[in-house]
């Protein structure tokens, strides 16, 4: 429609070749690519302008096998400009643009129009993915509202990652401002582990509720502690009834998770697999009795697990905690 009302000047195939290079599936990418495209078109435009002039001028070589081995060769130091520029993400466009202009120019057109016309037909492109990927057709989004989606079937199969429709649909949902977290049974490790791209303004519930953890800030503006003498009882009887027991505190928005000995082969397997996380930090000695405990776990098989909790209960202990089995 462009290319029509521009009365069927310019080639649209390079307008309709940016278009699609522009659109993002999050608006503020598009803001990003067009700028990088815009530049990427003129360091392209530029180079091919002047090596356009150096064959009318300077060496006249014909169309033939000397011709495309420049071209081939000027790829080179196109590509190092972007990098030299800090625009990277610009080398593909400005080499298509490079590309466009010097393959196809004809010698006894007017160069720096040539070379002007390709430049527009490309920038055109940018304009209309910016505008495609800007406008919305649904409703507006309801800001009023607290929206908390429960994720913990996505990140409780460990290894495995949001699907890449729920992650453009979250952010984009995020982008437009609704206000949306997310809670979980799981420390926020599991979160940034399984959910990389989510990045919510609001604080995540983790932790069934225990904390609330910035991951913008990366701290817990709000931390649910068991007192010390408490958490000190639950775990001495847990030792005694021969379990081990990983015990959390949260030191300085630092998360830390004592052990004293993996006793079964679930231990094992389930420390092998987190303990490599930058996210969690596991100490292998006695917990400083001053770190106030926010979470507690055992890991056994299920009967000795529920005989466990029975003692806790018949020992009273469970009246200041939130057990889980």
């Amino acid at each position: 429609m462009i290319y029509l009302l521009r009365g069927r000047q310019g080639t649209p195939f390079y307008s309709a070749l940016a278009v699609l290079w522009c659109i993002q599936n999050q608006t503020k990418n598009t803001f990003g690519n067009a700028i990088q495209r815009t530049i990427g078109t003129g360091i392209g435009a530029v180079y091919g302008l002047a090596y356009i002039l150096f064959k009318m001028n300077v060496a006249s070589y014909g169309d033939g096998f000397g011709h495309y081995f420049i071209i081939s060769l000027l790829i080179i130091p196109i590509i190092y400009t972007t990098v030299l520029f800090k625009q990277k993400k610009a080398s593909y466009f400005s080499c298509v643009v490079f590309l466009s202009i010097v393959v196809n120019h004809l010698t006894d057109e007017n160069p720096y129009l040539f070379v002007l016309k390709r430049s527009l037909d490309t920038l055109i492109g940018i304009l209309l993915g910016l505008v495609i990927n800007s406008v919305h057709i649904h409703g507006a989004p309801d800001k009023n509202t607290l929206f908390i989606a429960n994720v913990d079937m996505a990140i409780m199969n460990k290894g495995e990652k949001l699907s890449s429709y729920s992650n453009v649909t979250i952010n984009s949902m995020l982008e437009s401002g609704i206000n949306m977290t997310f809670s979980s049974l799981c420390t926020p490790a599991s979160f940034l582990e399984s959910m990389p791209d989510i990045k919510p303004k609001l604080p995540i519930i983790a932790m069934d509720g225990a904390v609330l953890y910035d991951i913008r800030e990366n701290r817990y503006p709000k931390v649910y502690v068991i007192s010390v003498i408490h958490s000190g009882k639950i775990e001495k009887l847990i030792i005694e009834k021969g379990f081990n027991v990983f015990t959390t505190v949260i030191l300085e928005d630092v998360l830390l998770r004592y052990y004293k000995k993996l006793i079964n082969e679930a231990e094992a397997d389930i420390y092998d697999k987190l303990h490599k996380s930058p996210f969690r930090n596991y100490l292998n000695k006695e917990r400083t009795y001053d770190h106030h405990v926010v979470y507690m776990m055992c890991i056994d098989k299920t009967d000795r697990i529920h005989e466990l909790v029975k003692e806790i209960k018949k020992e009273g202990l469970d009246t200041e905690v939130k057990m889980l089995c």
